[in-house]
């Protein structure tokens, strides 16, 4: 089997937001993938961050794949300005809503790719009929809300089973939540083809050595 190449997205929630544009332009520069955007809304979590005006601020700032995870409910209201603010990838939550499948089908038709998200408590077998309407499936390894929590090692489980629906869909398995160089082997172990990583990216601003750090460690345990 051929190694399967780990991506890096860097989550700008743990960026200086007094200097996001050039935050931005830092860690693409500094060799990241993807740019991850985690949108909250002090009510599906609690914690309020960004909306689309800042997502159509950052866009210029880098050619490089928006990431856009929109923790807010309902989610369906807001997913045509995100899209036209320039998200290249749209996740939202699988317990944002009663219509899952038709906000994916949403997105899909604003010509972006569309991802689900999975928090801990909630098992994998609720999105097992929405499939076929997946680009990118998210498996928080946190409780969504704040930065810098600790991984819950539970579910690596979750992710391998993840991986497993999968199969051979054209569908990226993205990890959020405490990941680190010491946890991302573990996840790419697991499965995970995505890797999102804030505070282990942002620190000590050595944004290249931090970025490479992760990708080596994941890339060293990928199947």
């Amino acid at each position: 089997m051929a190694t399967r190449n780990i991506l890096i997205s860097p989550s700008i929630l743990a960026a200086d937001f007094a200097r996001l544009g050039e935050e931005v332009r830092a860690i693409d520069q500094a060799g990241c993938d993807w740019v991850h955007v985690d949108v909250m809304d002090g009510h599906f979590v609690p914690n309020i961050t960004i909306g689309p005006a800042v997502v159509k601020a950052i866009r210029p700032q880098t050619r490089k794949v928006l990431d856009v995870h929109l923790m807010i409910a309902p989610a369906d209201p807001f997913i045509a300005a995100f899209a036209e603010a320039g998200s290249d990838v749209i996740t939202v939550h699988a317990e944002a809503g009663p219509h899952l499948d038709r906000s994916l089908e949403l997105i899909r038709s604003l010509g972006k790719k569309a991802g689900v998200s999975l928090t801990p408590q909630t098992p994998e077998t609720a999105i097992a009929y929405v499939l076929d309407r997946l680009d990118l499936i998210l498996v928080m390894t946190v409780n969504p809300g704040f930065g810098g929590q600790a991984f819950i090692p539970a579910m690596l489980d979750k992710i391998a089973r993840v991986r497993s629906m999968i199969g051979r869909r054209p569908i990226e398995l993205e990890v959020d939540g405490g990941v680190t160089a010491d946890t991302a082997p573990a996840c790419a172990r697991a499965g995970a083809s995505v890797l999102v990583a804030g505070s282990a990216v942002f620190k000590d601003a050595k944004y290249a050595e931090n970025i490479a750090a992760i990708r080596s460690a994941a890339q060293a345990a990928a199947a």
